[in-house]
């Protein structure tokens, strides 16, 4: 059987499962429910449910990939014990990998347009409305969308077919890399704009008042600690073994709870310093930070439009890092895409980029139909989009949490002892043991809690 492949640097394994966390769950979701939920407060109560829920998860995912050496297709059949069926939840997974890429390849599509729109000068001399009849013609234009979903698809899997050293870890490295720059140019701008100083300190200084209750008076804290839990699932994409196939790819020369750590506070660095750019231009120009999706297609075109000294290049280079934020996701799951197809089916790499190329475009069109065609068919009342998004936020990803903590701390699973073992191969920070009753007893509580609340706040609210 072939050798399987292995990242020639850690730092390429940090850079590119970085890059699988960080998304549009940074740079378009983290700023806006920051801005709806009173900023600094709430980033304090996101900072420890990342701590307390993502990172543990993020250790045994990666755990289960470098012990079993093999993606979510036979990870779970590697290390299971005989006669359990831990490995049926493998088939969830791979559906949540495309139901992502359903959605998101649109939305990357948008943002690709959005460079050339921004660059041209598409939105020079438009107001707030006509920014926002900028967007809504798009949504009527749907074989405009389908060629930048397609152009994005095939960016992917180009990447993809190169190989795990020659395309995915070497893109992902300078891609990522030309992010944390522009990310630091598209910062210094921001805060140095006249006005940003209220923007800074609305993000930067804690009130936990207006964590507590919104403008009208209304309690929103349980609201807003939701908010910040699914958030911690959201941002680091895990439950779905979009991460564990990168944990199989590397060797046992540093523990998993270390790199775990790593990759997080680059994840949260970035989402951070997204809000260092979003929230003091939005100050300086006096416009709502907290709107929603909208906020990056309709608002911040138009806070480019209106900034002194080259606001259309700043505006071109924010919409490039928010392509290139996109698209190291993209590439994260759709490695793990044909990784799944290489080590079920023992394809070529080439035949499983092929044939997922033309899978996911077929996939992905319902999404962009449904904002024009299909704008009037609903499932449980949402839009295709939102139900895609409902499947894999409010479903998968909190039970697949659940999955891999329950197989790693369960007896009839992998169990405690194993996954600890595997945890702390190598050097660097262990995996406490003293943590143990906190996993296994509470933090599936909490997991069980996000899955609830996500169907209340989406039916019964």
């Amino acid at each position: 059987m072939k050798e399987r492949e292995k990242f020639s640097t850690r730092l390429g394994f940090l850079l590119i499962s970085a890059g699988c966390a960080i998304g549009l769950g940074n740079v378009w979701r983290f700023p806006y429910i920051v801005g709806k939920y009173g900023g600094a407060a709430f980033v304090l109560v996101y900072l420890l449910f990342l701590v307390i829920m993502g990172l543990p998860i993020m250790v045994m995912e990666f755990s289960v990939g470098r012990a079993s050496k093999k993606s979510i297709a036979q990870s779970f059949n590697a290390l299971e014990p005989k006669g359990t069926k831990w490995h049926i939840y493998s088939w969830f997974g791979i559906a949540g990998n495309y139901l992502l890429m359903m959605f998101y390849t649109a939305i990357a599509g948008w943002l690709l347009l959005y460079c050339f729109k921004t660059a041209k000068g598409d939105f020079v001399g438009l107001d707030a409305a006509g920014v926002g009849a900028q967007f809504d013609n798009l949504m009527g234009q749907p074989w405009l969308m389908a060629l930048f979903m397609f152009l994005i698809v095939a960016i992917g899997m180009l990447v993809c077919v190169r190989g795990l050293k020659n395309g995915v870890e070497r893109i992902n490295k300078i891609m990522m890399l030309c992010l944390l720059a522009m990310l630091v140019v598209l910062v210094v701008r921001a805060v140095t704009l006249d006005g940003a100083s209220a923007g800074l300190e609305f993000y930067l200084k804690p009130n936990f008042h207006n964590l507590m209750y919104d403008a009208e008076g209304n309690v929103i804290l349980g609201e807003a600690i939701y908010a910040a839990m699914g958030q911690a699932f959201f941002t680091l994409s895990i439950g779905i073994g979009a991460l564990a196939i990168f944990g199989s790819y590397i060797g046992k020369e540093h523990r998993l709870t270390g790199e775990a750590l790593r990759i997080g506070l680059l994840d949260t660095l970035v989402a951070l310093m997204a809000g260092l750019i979003i929230f003091p231009a939005c100050f300086a120009f006096n416009v709502d930070a907290g709107q929603g999706p909208s906020l990056i297609f309709v608002t911040l075109p138009n806070v480019f439009n209106a900034m002194p000294g080259g606001g259309r290049v700043w505006g071109a280079l924010f919409f490039v890092f928010m392509t290139f934020a996109a698209l190291s996701t993209v590439i994260a799951v759709f490695e793990n895409i044909i990784a799944f197809a290489m080590d079920k089916w023992y394809w070529s790499r080439t035949k499983a980029v092929l044939v997922n190329f033309v899978l996911i475009l077929l996939l992905s069109m319902p999404c962009i139909l449904g904002f024009n065609y299909w704008s009037n068919f609903h499932i449980l009342g949402l839009s295709i989009m939102d139900f895609e998004d409902f499947l894999i936020s409010d479903n998968l990803l909190p039970l697949g949490s659940l999955v891999y903590l329950a197989f790693c701390v369960s007896k009839r699973g992998w169990g405690w002892k194993n996954f600890r073992n595997e945890a702390n191969t190598g050097d660097g920070i262990k995996f406490p043991n003293r943590v143990r009753f906190y996993i296994a007893r509470i933090l599936p509580v909490i997991i069980l809690i996000i899955f609830v609340l996500g169907y209340w706040n989406r039916f019964f609210k």
